[in-house]
């Protein structure tokens, strides 16, 4: 079969996915808006179609006059960028896929939709809207862009089932899928008998690098740990945070025990996850993250954020712990606990590892996108 996607970039998560379809014999496209720094092209090379020019100049008036100084400037382009229609066009009728994946509702997605539903291509929508949300909303402007975009939804994000919330009829929860790493029973632990703690994430103020660093600082004398940060520091106002991280570094005398990395190579990572015992994510506002799956896959206990969208994918207290959003002292509290019991964070490795094999793999991703498919093309025939 034909896979299109079609997405503001070549992520991370999507690599072991291209890689199940590409190693099933299936053929795949993906069209990105733009390209990350960090991007592993092993599997499948994203064609950058980019924006239309009409869109580059308003990107750059945007972003480098209107608002220059806001860090968030830049994701204006996902939501509002427009692609240059005809080489879209050419690109999406000469592949003629058996099914297009689409990301986010934008004006991308929406006029990589209108072509193919003139087509005839099956298209599913994926976002990282939570499954259980509130009901949609039904004033004219939501109504019409979900006439503009798929009617089938998928989203990574489970959400929390509480009062007021429901789940569509034509939504799906598809988790993000990581092949296995290293069994337990393949690795080392705390190889040089000290505890290596690792947090990945890009260098900005909401990922909480301070908030990680001041904990290690208060139980260091408690414990013999190792911290190790990795993210991209790519535009100025991450390289002005990441300069922030490396002066507490310094000021606060945490050198022998804190590393700061910047800009790693995807085949690079896989020594970092080898060197750790315990993987933490403080970041707040986190959408969705796949990380904690990477560091499942090497057999690592995690702890997470209670409002990171993929917080379920680490079962509080059997892989790992929850901490409350932004409270450093529960955080704190947190990493105490994990860091008391080495056997325990081992064992907690060991059943992230199980979860990741019996949830979190390929083949249950391919069989949920095509029961989607299967009910877009049986409602078309009736």
């Amino acid at each position: 079969m034909k896979f299109l996607y079609v997405a503001p970039r070549y992520h991370t998560n999507q690599m072991d996915i291209m890689r199940g379809l590409v190693q099933d014999g299936h053929e795949v496209r993906f069209i990105s808006h733009y390209a990350a720094l960090i991007e592993d092209y092993s599997s499948v090379t994203p064609i950058v179609l980019g924006y239309s020019p009409l869109y580059r100049l308003i990107d750059f008036l945007y972003v480098k006059v209107i608002h220059r100084k806001d860090p968030n400037a830049i994701v204006f382009k996902i939501q509002h960028g427009f692609p240059p229609m005809g080489k879209l066009k050419r690109l999406i009728c000469g592949f003629a896929p058996d099914l297009v994946i689409l990301r986010e509702r934008s004006l991308y997605s929406m006029a990589a939709y209108r072509i193919c539903k003139k087509m005839g291509y099956p298209c599913i929508l994926y976002n990282q809207n939570p499954l259980w949300s509130e009901p949609p909303k039904t004033d004219l402007a939501h109504r019409l862009v979900a006439r503009m975009t798929p009617a089938l939804r998928m989203t990574p994000v489970m959400g929390e089932r509480k009062p007021g919330t429901v789940v569509r009829e034509n939504d799906y929860f598809v988790p993000f899928v990581i092949d296995p790493q290293r069994a337990p029973e393949e690795r080392t632990y705390f190889a040089d008998g000290r505890i290596h703690i690792l947090c990945i994430g890009k260098y900005e103020i909401r990922k909480h690098h301070l908030m990680l660093l001041q904990a290690v600082e208060r139980l260091k004398e408690k414990y013999e740990i190792q911290v190790t940060l990795v993210g991209e520091a790519t535009n100025r106002f991450q390289k002005e945070y990441c300069e922030q991280v490396r002066r507490y570094v310094k000021e606060h005398h945490l050198e022998n025990i804190a590393t700061v990395k910047t800009n790693l190579a995807r085949r690079d990572m896989e020594r970092e996850y080898l060197a750790a015992d315990l993987y933490v994510i403080p970041s707040t506002l986190e959408m969705a993250s796949v990380s904690q799956l990477e560091a499942m896959s090497y057999s690592l206990p995690v702890i997470v954020s209670d409002t990171n969208g993929t917080a379920c994918y680490v079962e509080d207290g059997v892989t790992g712990f929850w901490f409350r959003d932004c409270d450093g002292a529960d955080f704190q509290d947190k990493l105490d606990d994990m860091l008391s019991d080495r056997e325990r964070m081992k064992k907690m490795g060991a059943a992230g590892y199980r979860a990741l094999l019996e949830k979190y793999n390929y083949k249950c991703y391919f069989e949920t996108i095509m029961g989607m498919r299967e009910k877009i093309l049986q409602e078309r025939s009736r």
